[in-house]
């Protein structure tokens, strides 16, 4: 008889320590043996084959493959729909449980419904845990029992909830015997799944004290080459653990950070609760505004050529290298939906193309919030001015410089439309919008 394994099937959780299914798979009694499915279904949507997000998950997998291998363990690593793959590994492998963990969206909950259907066919057990937020679900509600909709009462009751139980690491090296004993398993390439490597290094996957200590100083300073963590990336792909950031956060002189880490658990308690926010406005009377979607003046914003310096600088720094600097990211977007009245979900997809740390939950929000149609929105009638904004926080205009050095040249283009234009017309396109109801 083969030997019964648990296996541990990892997704946005990419590392050995402190993971929550991994701790508890280790603890199941069963030798464990991880799991990572490369998700055609995703991947086949990909429209970019030279995708930074398909090239970092297939170096991170490639080292929990080396370290998994020192530990004299493997990882099992295959290309295909998830449902197909764990009916292949049903045949393979004598499976006691699946340990996995929580994810938000419709679509993984939707597909680890159907695995854990196909699971409990066979009798194997499906266990998932909490492991990408610090809260969840109903962890965090009103007095009343409902899901918050506004973010300062929820990052009230946030803080106070957090205490050191909420942040404590699962010890799981202390179980690392308990990984079953295996050789080095093959993994697919890049070439294997038709992609191909960028070659924009990644940002490091720690952050300094320092930093987080002068956070509210540098944040929304772009040019500046370290204000931000950039540890975005890790973070979506679960390649740091948020226990251990959270822990530093709150050892930190200034709280800023730990805040930003409250914004991502309400955006995915958002997500969880109001599932409709991926297609519609979370305010659905948004969804009558009239918007232009000029095609033209789209392209021009998605090419950074708009004539409006700091959100060409922003477009074109995404284009670049998959990344733009927070406070451009909502300069851009307000730019698109108030300026060019287009819909922010044309937006939003753009950025989900684009961005190395897309994560849907905080893409999503950022864009209604910028909109106008998310929960603690900007009024409508707040439309950010970009040319104040360069002045504010890229005073000497170096962050503009570096991504448009043709901006004070005859070859840089006019504005594509005038503020004080623009700001009325989207005014009154969100006001006849909102009369109606």
């Amino acid at each position: 008889m083969p030997e019964t394994l648990s296996l541990v099937w990892l997704r946005r959780d990419l590392r050995l320590h402190d993971n929550a299914a991994l701790y508890h798979a280790l603890k199941s009694g069963r030798p464990v043996l991880p799991v990572f499915i490369f998700d055609q279904l995703i991947l086949e949507q990909l429209e970019d084959r030279c995708d930074r997000r398909v090239e970092f998950l297939v170096e991170e997998v490639s080292r929990l493959r080396s370290e998994l291998s020192q530990l004299g363990s493997a990882i099992v690593v295959r290309y295909g729909k998830p449902i197909d793959v764990w009916q292949e590994l049903i045949k393979e492998y004598a499976i006691g449980d699946v340990f996995t963990n929580h994810d938000y969206e419709v679509y993984a909950k939707d597909r680890d419904k159907a695995v854990a259907e196909l699971l409990a066919e066979r009798s194997i057990g499906f266990h998932t845990s909490k492991d990408q937020t610090i809260f969840e679900r109903d962890e965090v509600l009103t007095k009343t029992g409902k899901s918050y909709t506004v973010f300062t009462p929820y990052s009230r009751t946030w803080h106070k909830k957090l205490t050191s139980f909420y942040v404590k690491a699962y010890p799981t090296e202390r179980y690392f015997e308990h990984l079953w004993k295996a050789d080095l398993l093959p993994m697919p390439s890049l070439e294997d799944m038709d992609f191909q490597a960028v070659g924009n290094p990644f940002p490091e996957r720690k952050v300094s004290d320092k930093l987080l200590d002068n956070y509210k100083k540098t944040r929304d300073v772009p040019a500046l080459k370290h204000s931000t963590s950039e540890l975005s990336i890790h973070l979506r792909f679960g390649t740091i653990s948020i226990r251990d950031l959270a822990r530093q956060a709150q050892q930190s002189s200034d709280k800023t950070f730990l805040n930003e880490l409250c914004w991502r658990d309400f955006y995915f308690q958002v997500l969880d609760h109001f599932p409709h926010v991926e297609k519609e406005s979370f305010r659905r009377d948004y969804d009558r505004i009239e918007w232009r979607n000029n095609e033209q003046e789209f392209d021009k914003w998605c090419r950074g050529e708009t004539g409006y310096p700091i959100v060409d600088a922003g477009m074109r720094q995404l284009n670049s290298i998959g990344w733009m600097h927070n406070r451009v990211r909502m300069i851009t977007a307000s730019f698109l939906c108030k300026h060019l009245l287009i819909d922010w979900r044309w937006g939003e997809a753009y950025f989900g193309k684009k961005l190395r740390d897309y994560d849907l939950s905080a893409n999503n929000g950022g864009w209604q919030w910028a909109a106008g149609s998310g929960t603690d929105a900007a009024p409508y009638f707040r439309v950010f001015n970009p040319t104040l904004q360069a002045k504010k926080f890229d005073p000497k205009g170096e962050y503009i410089r570096k991504w448009v050095p043709e901006v004070d040249s005859k070859d840089y283009p006019h504005p594509i439309v005038e503020h004080t234009f623009a700001r009325q017309r989207a005014i009154d396109a969100y006001r006849k919008a909102l009369a109606k109801g």
